[in-house]
């Protein structure tokens, strides 16, 4: 049997529920929520969306914290029904959006595409200590599964939501190889079950006896179960010799059946495919690359160079031919997907189809990413192929030039309350969200002293911001913070701190929860889902004060924050720019009782200047609301974040099981222990590994209770 290379309908159902043929399937965007546009809204709405009819290129949607950006999107969306690509410039943002969209668009698909690595030192070498560093990552599974989901959904479908990070700009593979080399089996169909098998492996499913994870399929007795690489559901066919019998989708934890299959689509485990014509002259044209390489460097008088190139070379080509698969295979990618040289390479951009909506969140920030992406890159693999580590051929593995970037869009929104020079001078429309709709103005701003002995200026103008320099017994910033906080969250409230450095935060950190203030921090060095847990448990109450230093600063919603204190405010530079103390202000816009605090020994140009658009705007929606009888609403938002969609069932399960077995852990745990173990044996003697792993799971969770008592 060959791999049915045909374009197909919606993934994952049945022919029941999709139409057989080649078209995409033609689900429309219906937008769901309980408000209507208002405020501002309205008029932002109809502006980009005549903008977009008009075949403006680009617009820029400049919305104050809170006014509803991601609501006024998620409307136009609905107007001009286009697949859509939202960017944001951090994971812990692109999940945020990836929630709230999927809560405006429950019946149509919204997926989540950043980099699947929890932890990536990339390899490096440093000539002036002559070290070389390999490289090492961490892949988050889950991560890599999401991925696979919103390839696949941009592919068979075009009421299709990607909300990503700027990892969407690296090389990812070929959308054409990725689509034609799908698996589509049947009801009734005659193959062997060792074939079938092979098939699987054949597009980059891995064989296993044990678990079932995304990607994985094992064959025991008589019948083959697959988990899709993008799903956690299993496939299940049954062989009655050379024909699958039945067919079936079934529940990895429960093994209920959840319904009978007709056909089923497998799409390949990786990205990166390659057929084997491709593959034969793929190695050709590498081992060419090499022969010409080694003949300049040994021209150079670079020996060492040279011999190092050609051993590494040849090894990767000995793995490539044997199990088609090297560490580091991407430096060759440009010969496996028969690209020119300097040509760019495939990303998540070319999956779309031509009319897909760009929408570019937060974009002061993530427009300078997405610039700054390739040259880090290329200083880094220049150095390794100057040296022999790499051939010239690594350069292509690579993220996007910005020019080449700027080609593979078409129309673009910019959202952001802070635009850039770049969306400024490119947008032809510009459409002013500065009127919320729930009545909230920009919050007041207090300016207070660092040190105990500085005595502040008074700010011009005043923006009914308060000099506190003259306080009796000031004690510094961090003293007076404390005092404010606990003030605040005897209200309830919830409060933000900004610090300039990791260290920093962490410190400040630790000093809080000394006194008693339950305090966690976030920075870049936390990993994806559990910052995403932190900011959710923060919101529910876990803690009181959330410390940061560049993360709490762009697009996170949390409307429970009555306090921010932002800490040396006066230290000109990134962290302390205009812009970012505009955004940094604003996260207490979402509160009625929203303020913040300046502490700063001097008023820098940057703090000025926010001042006083924090008043320009601060004074319109004053006068919007006196003229419409307008008391302001702080903002209701329920609490749920994208990990409570990437904690696996496995998981989930195991959590189930215990709170069933509470009363009988309390009672004797020893005998709950014996059960668990018998159960667990008399799983994997039927070879029902999932359930045993459950079991496995419950019995360390109950020992460790037993330990804590």
């Amino acid at each position: 049997m060959k791999v049915n290379q045909i374009r197909f309908p919606e993934l994952c159902l049945s022919d029941r529920q999709v139409d057989s043929g080649s078209s995409k399937t033609m689900n429309k965007f219906k937008l769901q929520s309980n408000y209507k546009p208002a405020g501002d809204q309205p008029k932002a709405i109809k502006s980009l969306v005549d903008g977009l009819k008009k075949g403006e290129q680009h617009q820029t949607l400049l919305g104050v914290t809170g006014s509803g950006k991601t609501f006024t999107v998620a409307n136009v969306i609905e107007k001009v029904q286009r697949p859509t690509l939202v960017i944001a410039h951090n994971k812990t943002l692109a999940a945020q959006l990836a929630q709230e969209y999927r809560e405006f668009f429950p019946d149509n698909a919204v997926h989540y595409f950043v980099s699947y690595y929890d932890y990536y030192q990339p390899e490096a070498y440093m000539p002036v200590t002559d070290t070389y560093i390999e490289k090492e990552a961490q892949i988050n599974a889950e991560i890599e599964r999401l991925r696979h989901a919103s390839t696949q959904a941009i592919l068979s479908r075009k009421d299709v939501i990607i909300v990503a990070s700027v990892s969407c700009i690296y090389g990812l593979g070929s959308p054409k190889e990725y689509e034609k080399e799908n698996l589509k089996i049947k009801k009734g169909e005659k193959i062997a079950r060792g074939d079938f098998v092979r098939e699987l492996i054949k597009i980059h499913f891995e064989r296993t006896n044990s678990d079932l994870t995304p990607g994985k399929v094992r064959a025991i007795g008589n019948f083959v179960e697959v988990m899709p690489v993008s799903e956690k559901f299993i496939v299940r066919a049954t062989f009655d010799g050379d024909t699958i019998s039945e067919f079936v989708k079934i529940d990895s934890v429960s093994r209920n059946i959840i319904e009978a299959l007709d056909f089923f689509y497998f799409f390949p485990a990786k990205h990166f495919i390659t057929d084997k014509d491709q593959l034969k002259v793929a190695i050709k044209t590498i081992e060419d690359e090499l022969k010409d390489r080694l003949k300049i460097l040994e021209k150079e008088g670079k020996l060492l160079e040279a011999e190092r190139l050609k051993r590494r070379t040849k090894y990767d080509l000995a793995l490539i031919r044997e199990v088609g698969y090297c560490n580091g295979i991407e430096n060759y990618s440009r010969h496996f997907s028969g690209k020119k040289v300097g040509e760019a390479p495939d990303t998540l951009l070319s999956y779309f189809p031509k009319d897909f909506l760009l929408v570019i969140d937060e974009s002061h920030v993530t427009v300078p990413q997405i610039g700054g992406m390739y040259a880090g890159d290329r200083s880094r693999k220049e150095t390794l192929v100057e040296h022999g580590f790499r051939l010239p051929s690594a350069l292509d593995n690579r993220p996007l030039k910005f020019d080449e970037f700027e080609k593979r869009v078409g129309q673009t929104i910019y959202t952001s309350a802070t635009p850039g020079k770049y969306e400024l001078e490119k947008s032809t429309n510009i459409a002013e969200q500065i009127i919320r709709p729930t009545g909230l103005v920009d919050p007041v701003i207090d300016i207070r002293p660092i040190t105990a002995t500085t005595r502040l200026p008074e700010p011009e103008p005043r923006n009914e911001a308060k000099d506190s320099g003259s306080h009796k017994n000031y004690h510094g910033q961090v003293f007076d913070f404390i005092e404010e906080a606990n003030k605040a969250i005897k209200k309830k409230g919830r409060v933000i701190a900004t610090t300039l450095t990791k260290k920093m935060a962490e410190d400040l950190t630790d000093y809080l929860e000394e006194k008693g203030i339950k305090t966690a921090y976030v920075h870049s060095d936390i990993k994806t889902i559990e910052r995403i847990e932190i900011i959710s448990d923060f919101r529910r109450g876990k803690y009181d004060i959330l410390v940061g230093v560049n993360l709490l600063r762009e697009g996170l919603d949390m409307p429970e924050v009555t306090l921010i204190g932002i800490l040396d405010a006066d230290k000109e530079g990134f962290l302390r720019s205009e812009t970012s103390l505009i955004q940094t202000i604003g996260r207490a816009a979402r509160n009625v009782d929203g303020r913040v605090i300046l502490y700063a020994d001097q008023i820098t140009g940057s703090m000025d200047r926010a001042i006083k658009e924090t008043s320009r705007r601060r004074q319109l929606q004053l006068d919007y609301n006196k003229k419409h009888n307008i008391t302001p609403k702080t903002i209701e938002k329920a609490i749920h974040d994208i990990s409570e969609t990437i904690t696996s069932e496995h998981q989930k399960t195991v959590s189930k099981l215990l709170s069933i077995d509470e009363a009988m852990m309390k009672k004797n745990p020893k005998k709950l222990i014996a059960q668990k173990e018998k159960q667990m044996n008399a799983a994997v003697k039927i070879l029902d590994f999932e359930t045993a792993a459950i079991l496995r799971d419950e019995i360390k969770a109950i020992e460790e209770k037993v330990k804590e008592k």
